[in-house]
C-alpha cells in the first residue's frame, strides 16, 4: 500500500498563499491512500484554471488537457485501461462555463470516474472575472456594477439530471472531505465532488470566515438520507446548495460494463492479432 509522501512531488505549487486547493490536494492524496491505490494505477486529469496544475502535485499519471476537455479525456483513458483509478480535476469555470456540455454527458454516461471541481466563485487564473457560480451582484473590475446573471447550481443541476453520487466538501474541513472523495472512488460510476475552495486573492465575499458560519454539515442532519433524489433536491433549493456532505448516491453499474462484448482487460495487455477464425466471423457479419 502506497503512503501519503508517495503520493506528493517535490514541484513547488504555483498558488497564491492561503488558496483553498492547498487543502483539496491534501485530501485527494489522504483519499488514495484509504482506496490503496498506487501512483502507478492512479491517473490525473486536469483542465485550465488555478486547479489544472493539481496533476503535477500528485505522484501519479498526469494529463492537463485543453480548457474544459478533461472529462472526455477521463472517459477515454478509463475506456483503455479499467485497472486506473481515474480522478479528474477542475475549477468552477472549467467544469460550469466551456466544460458543461461534458459534464451533462458525463452524468448520463455514468462511467466510473471521480470529478472534483475546485469552485470559488471566481475566475482567479485571469485576475477576477465572474464565473458561472458568481452570484447575482457580484462585483469584479469586469462586473463593477455587480454581475447581471443568475448562478448555475451545479449540485441541483446534477441530481436532476440524473447523477448517481453527488457530494460538496470544504476545502477547510478535511476529514470529512477526505472521506468524500474516497467514497466517490470506491462509487461504481461517475461521481461528482463539488469543493468549495476559497480564492483569497480575487473573492472577498465568499471567505472561509463566511462558509465556516453559513455551511451547514448533513452528516450532523439526524435522519437525512442521501439515497432520494427527491429529497436531495429539496435539501439543496432550501439551502442554497450551502451545504456539506454526501447530498445523493444510488446503487449503479457504470458505462464500461454496460458495453456488449467490451473487455476487462487494458488494452495494452491485449493481443493486438486476431486468428483467422475469428476474423473470416467478423467479415461475414459485413456481406
Amino acid at each position: 500500500m502506497a503512503t501519503l509522501q508517495e503520493f506528493r512531488t517535490g514541484e513547488k505549487s504555483w498558488w497564491c498563499p492561503g488558496c483553498g486547493d492547498f487543502g483539496v490536494l491534501t485530501a485527494m492524496q489522504k483519499a488514495l491512500v484509504a482506496v490503496g491505490a498506487s501512483p502507478d494505477t492512479t491517473a490525473i486529469v486536469a483542465g485550465i484554471g488555478c486547479s489544472g496544475k493539481i496533476g503535477n502535485y500528485i505522484n501519479s499519471y498526469n494529463i492537463h488537457v485543453t480548457h474544459g476537455r478533461a472529462l472526455p479525456a477521463a472517459l477515454g483513458l478509463k475506456l483503455a485501461n479499467r485497472d486506473l483509478t481515474v480522478l479528474v480535476a477542475g475549477g468552477d469555470g472549467d467544469a460550469y462555463a466551456i466544460g458543461m456540455g461534458h459534464f451533462m454527458h458525463a452524468l448520463r454516461r455514468n462511467y466510473n470516474v471521480t470529478y472534483i471541481v475546485m469552485d470559488n466563485h471566481v475566475y482567479g487564473l485571469t485576475k477576477g472575472q465572474t464565473s458561472p457560480t458568481s452570484e447575482e451582484g457580484f462585483k469584479t473590475k469586469t462586473t463593477p456594477q455587480g454581475s447581471i446573471e443568475r448562478p448555475i447550481h451545479p449540485l441541483m443541476l446534477a441530481v436532476s439530471a440524473g447523477a448517481t453520487f453527488v457530494a460538496q466538501g470544504f476545502s477547510s474541513w478535511q476529514p470529512q472531505l477526505a472521506h468524500l472523495i474516497q467514497k466517490g472512488i470506491e462509487h461504481p460510476g461517475f461521481s461528482l465532488i463539488n469543493v468549495i475552495s476559497p480564492c483569497v486573492t480575487y473573492n472577498k465575499v465568499n471567505t472561509y470566515d463566511w462558509y465556516k458560519k453559513t455551511l451547514k454539515n448533513l452528516d450532523e442532519q439526524s435522519g437525512y438520507q442521501p439515497n432520494d433524489r427527491s429529497t436531495a433536491l429539496a435539501t439543496l433549493h432550501q439551502t442554497e446548495e450551502l451545504v456539506t456532505g454526501l447530498i445523493y448516491q444510488e446503487e449503479t453499474t457504470p458505462y464500461e460494463d454496460l458495453i456488449p462484448g467490451f473487455s476487462q482487460t487494458p488494452l495494452v495487455k491485449q493481443d493486438p492479432h486476431v486468428d483467422p477464425e475469428t476474423w473470416n466471423k467478423i467479415l461475414a457479419t459485413l456481406e
